[in-house]
């Protein structure tokens, strides 16, 4: 018995060998540097939490909430879970599984079907420790779909924690999208007053000969324009304050006191400098680099499945015909079963596994490549964008106030009797075209950013 434990133990010992190809990390299919038309800074050592990175309370309250209470967020956390426990059970393949049983065994055989022509009672007892089927993974087939599964469970971790991100992202630009239409909606309101209050005024000096038809009528048609406007902004308002409870999955019951949008202070300016390694360290690249290690696992147990395997089946304890005898002297008892398995024809199926796994691989390898270059893309075009739409506000920002002299200054020659009506309610109309322009090229500049710190994963990380 001793010597049979020996061998078993050898054997385990030796069953190291794999057929798993060693995996080589592809080549980044895209530029070291990002491209010449974008602006780059000096670069950072790390990425800041999201909790630096969106300064407004309340928005940072609005993100806890979030991430607590979201329901596809318990489902990616749950997803985690479950491959991990996955992975668990693979890696307990590796390890024999032994198990206690104990057992009673009797019989009556009558004297018509004895062979000694008399009745036969037997009945017997056993305790025993067994081992059930262990595979010796000398060609390391366990081994590579432990291996499989380990890298399938980082893969759903790396897809949690791109949910992750993309939810702080979401949720910050639908906060965004909030103020935006919430100022958008008061500054129509605002105006609407005011062309309600001049059309009453363009009315009566009509009725004082005054001001023509005309005059009235294009005053009560820019006031009508201005209460569609309202109306469609606060269409907007409120599907985006439904959004925004969505993405929350509860709204807090109290809410810090919050910024407007030209307070946010979100600045993209300290992630400018990353060279375009940073995109390797996303983790949606990573999930998909997860997916190719666990794709040339799989072809490691799919060579190792053309070779013999070995299992090991046996029991150790003790045996009696009666319970007292069980544990007495002469009571041992063992068996021991190894089984050796050769595939000798199996109509091609252990080639066509092969063939599976290796296409797995190349497909792996496409997508991860391919994910790579979409990331490269999406974070140069977000680049571009912060650069384009920092100069855009600025001139945006210059053409409103530039309109809103001019309005001024029309509204007093007219007053003075020296610009005509439809002067003034071009100036009007301007003036307000640019006022909602230059909020809303605010509001895609703060979310130029809120998404490029997604695109160069952000730290997420708890503190």
């Amino acid at each position: 018995m001793i010597k049979k434990t020996t061998l078993v133990i050898l054997l385990a010992a030796i069953s190291g060998c794999s057929m798993m190809p060693d995996y080589q990390r592809p080549a980044a299919p895209v530029a070291a540097a990002w491209p010449d038309s974008v602006k780059v800074a000096a670069a950072t050592k790390a990425m800041p939490d999201w909790q630096a990175y969106f300064p407004d309370p309340r928005l940072q309250a609005l993100i806890a909430a979030a991430l607590e209470n979201n329901r596809d967020m318990r489902i990616a956390t749950a997803r985690v879970a479950e491959a991990r426990g996955q992975y668990g059970i693979q890696q307990a393949n590796r390890l024999p599984n032994v198990s206690l049983n104990a057992s009673r065994t009797a019989s009556l055989t009558p004297a018509s079907a004895s062979p000694t022509g008399n009745i036969y009672r037997a009945q017997r007892y056993d305790v025993n420790a067994s081992l059930v089927s262990f595979e010796l993974d000398f060609w390391g087939r366990v081994a590579s779909l432990s291996a499989a599964a380990k890298a399938s469970y980082l893969a759903t971790e790396e897809a949690q924690r791109a949910f992750r991100l993309s939810l702080i992202s979401d949720v910050a630009n639908a906060y965004l999208t909030v103020l935006e239409l919430q100022e958008r909606s008061q500054l129509a309101a605002s105006t609407a007053q005011g062309r309600r209050e001049n059309s009453d005024l363009i009315a009566k000096r009509r009725d004082v000969g005054v001001a023509s038809d005309l005059d009235a009528l294009q005053s009560q048609g820019i006031y009508q324009a201005a209460v569609a406007d309202q109306a469609n902004l606060q269409r907007q308002l409120a599907a985006a304050e439904n959004l925004l409870t969505q993405l929350t999955g509860k709204m807090p019951n109290s809410l810090p006191e919050g910024r407007s949008l030209a307070q946010q202070g979100i600045s993209p300016v300290m992630l400018a400098g990353l060279p375009s390694e940073v995109l390797l360290q996303r983790p949606d690249v990573l999930a998909a680099e997860q997916r190719l290690i666990a794709s040339n696992a799989n072809i490691g147990a799919a060579r190792a499945a053309f070779l013999p395997s070995i299992s090991l089946t046996g029991a150790l304890g003790t045996a009696s015909r009666t319970l007292n005898g069980l544990f007495g002297a002469g009571s041992d008892a063992w068996n021991f079963q190894p089984a050796l398995t050769l595939p000798l024809f199996d109509a091609g199926r252990n080639s066509a596994n092969l063939d599976v796994a290796q296409a797995r691989k190349v497909i792996a390898v496409a997508d991860y490549e391919k994910t790579i270059q979409q990331a490269f893309r999406e974070v140069a075009d977000l680049l571009a964008a912060r650069d384009s739409l920092t100069e855009q506000l600025a001139a945006q920002s210059a053409n409103s106030q530039l309109q809103q002299q001019r309005q001024k200054l029309i509204e007093a020659r007219y007053q003075a009797g020296i610009a005509n009506h439809l002067e003034l309610l071009d100036a009007e109309r301007d003036a307000y075209a640019a006022k909602q322009g230059e909020v809303q090229v605010l509001r895609a500049q703060l979310t130029a950013s809120t998404q490029l710190y997604k695109a160069l994963a952000g730290d997420t990380a708890d503190k």
